[in-house]
Formats: structure tokens, C-alpha cells, sequence
């Protein structure tokens, strides 16, 4: 999931108050607004992805949560957007409608869901609806109903029938990879490609990764994002071994990005590489877990409570909880409610090691779930990935100096 982040690199930062020599403390500047929103509408799913961490995790809380956004709850989130949207003037704002599988609320529930938050928002205020599927149930219907409703469509695949079907399956066993493509011709190849959003990947080192880019190439899909598996030091991803300095995750993506980056013709986004990219040149990243910049959007569970990021449910139980609720609280609360152990945005979030680190601007100390670790020092860690990200970014930056090098080195014509 990749919602809009706000705010010039380094500017989300907290700041001592100081005392100037004519007022008192300047307080710290204010946490800008949220201009995403993820709806856990529906709480359960018809794949049993091994890696999933809204069920295979350490925190089962979505056991005891409703498996449908009752409509009471619906109409108080979309009351709740427009009010923020409402206190902060926003121009537009993006809601991602998440699970589980959103498309298991059926046409009649998903065509209220859309309409209720159309409706909430002040007259003028841009709506931007996406749907984040496993592409089961996009049907020709579903289709022609998300046209309809005008609802872009993100789709989870993580490559060659092979590399989804190990890990994307059933409960029973049985692969997705062929329904997936199937949706995906359907979405791609028709009169409703105007609504692919993208595809979402998450990275497996042992499959290659130029025969997995160029799967995702196949579809034509406007954006890619690749994904770090959800691991920490505690329960580290595949291929990641705490005590070694390999770079595995890094050599995977630095040859997807050689490939992107020297394609004569741009053939799709890679917001991962852009970002870097991005960052590097003193830019900021839409990608969480890069850069510094605040976390933009806010997520709602089934029930209506107001959680963290999700997944952090592979952290420990509990650490997804804000103790927010839509029927009593306003998104701004949210902006300001204290994290517990998870940090907040910004320099003052990292740890030591990172904020001496003078990649820290770049990598943002990485995803915060990933600097976990289940000794008492909770996430005052560098990221596991940590050799990856430097790895990574090395390597994106001495292809990027070297092209600016040539670049500079070239005669400017009409110079004297």
C-alpha cells in the first residue's frame, strides 16, 4: 500500500521548542494532515498467503473483529474523512478500501461503501477510491461496477506461476496464479484499463528477478511495487540472516534496476526506485519506509478503531492499537495520539545508530516494522534489511552520479 506523503524532505523532524531571545518556546511545528485513508471493510479473505501479515502474525486480533464494516461504522468513517478534510482544507484525499479481500463485501455493499464516502465529502473536494485486490473476484461484473463506481484497481502478483503459487494459494492448496491473470488480461487488455493502479509484488530472492520484472511487464501495469517480505530482528524474512552482511534483497532489486533504469523507453513505475531515486536528488519518497517524512494516512479497522500501520500485527499483539475509535474520535487525535514503543515520524524516531548514519535521509532508518526486535529494546533498532537499504542505495547512487557525470561533462551548445 503506498498513500500520499506530505511535506519537504527533512521537514518532518521533531523539534526541541526553543527560547528565543524576545518569546516564549517556539513549540514544535504541527503533524500535517492525513490525505490517505485505508478501510479494513472487510476482515477476511479467500486466499491463505503463508507470508500474509494480517493473518499469519503474532497478533490474531482480526479473530475478534467484525468480518464486515457494519454500515454504522461506514457512515461515521466517511463523516470523520470529511471532517478532517473539512478542518484542513484539503483539495482531495485518497481512500484505499483493504482487508482481507474488499471485494468479498459483495456489489451491494461495495456500491454503498463508495457512494457514502462520495456523499460525506464537502462539495468540490476531489475523491480518489482504489481498491488493493488479490484479483479473484474481478469478474467482468465487478469490473463494469468498479468502472461504474469509478474505483481503481491494484493487484497483488508476485510473478511466473511458479514464484505466486508458492506462496499465494488457497486454503486447500491450490495456486491463484492462473485466476489472477485472468483478472489481470480482463483489467489490463479492455475498455477498463483506464482503472489499473498497478501491481503489488512481494520479493522472494529465490526467484529471478528479471523473469519476475518481466512478468509484471506482460500486464502493462502503470506502477510496480516491490515489497520487503515483513520480517524483524526477532523473526527475521527469508534469505535475511541478522548475523551476516550478504546483501541479498539489494542484489535482487539492483538488477531489476539496472534493467529499469537503462530501458530506452520508461516502461512502467518502479515507486521503490523512483523514490531512491527521488531522494537521492533531494526529492521525497511516496514509499513508506523511505525518507523521513510522516506516515500520510490513517487506517481503520473493521470495527471502526483507528490502528497504526498494519503491518505491524508481525511485531507483537498490540502494536497496531491507537485505543481511537471512529464513533468518538476525529482523525486529528490520530495525528497526535501517543505511539508507545512504536516511534514516531521523523529524526527523532530512528535510533541511535541510524541518525549517525548519513544515509538516514534517504532510507528513513527503513520501514519501521522491520526495526523490531523482541529484547526490550523494541524498535530503537536499525531496519534488519539495513545492509540491503545501504547496498541498494549505493548502487542506485553511483549509476545515478555517473549518469549526471556524463551528463555534465558533455559541451553545452551555443556556450562561448
Amino acid at each position: 500500500m503506498n498513500p500520499a506523503r506530505t511535506g519537504e524532505p527533512g521537514t518532518s523532524e521533531v523539534r526541541v521548542p526553543t527560547r528565543t531571545a524576545t518569546g516564549p518556546p517556539t513549540p514544535p511545528p504541527a503533524p500535517p494532515p492525513f490525505h490517505s485513508f485505508v478501510l479494513k471493510v472487510h476482515g477476511r479473505c479467500d486466499l491463505a498467503c503463508d507470508y500474509c501479515y494480517m493473518y499469519e502474525g503474532p497478533d490474531q486480533s482480526w479473530r475478534g473483529r467484525p468480518r464486515i464494516m457494519a454500515p454504522a461504522v461506514l457512515d461515521r468513517t466517511a463523516d470523520r474523512i470529511a471532517e478532517h478534510v473539512a478542518a484542513h482544507r484539503l483539495p482531495a484525499v485518497k481512500v484505499v478500501l483493504h482487508g482481507g479481500e474488499p471485494l468479498l463485501l459483495g456489489p451491494a455493499a461495495l456500491t454503498r461503501t463508495v457512494r457514502v464516502l462520495r456523499r460525506a465529502l464537502p462539495p468540490g473536494v476531489r475523491l480518489d477510491v482504489l481498491v488493493q485486490t488479490n484479483g479473484l473476484g474481478l469478474d467482468g461484473r465487478r469490473l463494469d461496477l468498479l468502472a461504474e463506481l469509478g474505483v481503481r484497481i491494484g493487484v497483488s502478483l508476485d510473478g511466473d506461476a511458479a514464484a505466486h503459487d508458492r506462496h499465494r494459494r488457497r486454503a486447500d492448496g491450490r495456486g491463484s496464479h492462473a485466476e489472477v491473470s485472468a483478472a489481470l488480461r480482463r483489467l489490463g487488455a479492455g475498455p477498463h484499463r483506464h482503472l489499473f493502479s498497478g501491481l503489488l509484488c512481494v520479493i522472494d530472492v529465490r526467484n529471478d528477478p528479471l523473469a519476475t520484472y518481466r512478468h509484471l511487464l506482460g500486464h502493462r501495469p502503470p506502477v510496480i511495487d516491490f515489497l520487503l517480505p515483513h520480517g524483524n530482528w526477532s523473526a527475521p524474512p527469508p534469505g535475511r540472516r541478522p548475523d551476516r552482511v550478504d546483501t541479498p534483497y539489494a542484489d535482487w532489486l539492483a538488477a531489476v534496476f539496472d534493467v529499469w533504469f537503462d530501458a530506452p523507453v520508461r516502461e512502467t513505475r518502479v515507486r521503490l526506485l523512483d523514490d531512491l531515486l527521488a531522494l537521492l536528488l533531494g526529492g521525497r519518497a511516496e514509499t513508506e519506509g523511505l525518507g523521513l517524512a510522516p506516515v500520510g494516512y490513517a487506517v481503520v479497522e473493521t470495527d471502526g478503531a483507528i490502528g497504526r500501520d498494519a503491518t505491524l500485527r508481525t511485531t507483537y499483539p498490540g502494536a497496531i492499537d491507537t485505543g481511537l475509535h471512529v464513533l468518538r474520535d476525529p482523525f486529528d487525535r490520530a495525528l497526535t495520539a501517543p505511539t508507545g514503543p512504536v516511534p514516531g515520524p521523523g529524526l527523532a524516531g530512528l535510533s541511535t545508530t541510524c541518525r549517525a548514519c548519513p544515509l538516514h535521509r534517504v532510507c528513513g532508518g527503513g520501514h519501521v516494522t522491520h526495526r523490531y526486535r523482541a529484547d526490550g529494546s523494541d524498535f530503537a533498532n536499525p531496519s534488519v534489511y539495513c545492509p540491503d537499504l545501504a547496498a541498494l542505495i549505493g548502487h542506485v547512487g553511483r549509476r545515478l552520479a555517473a549518469d549526471l557525470g556524463r551528463l555534465l561533462a558533455r559541451p553545452v551548445v551555443g556556450a562561448p
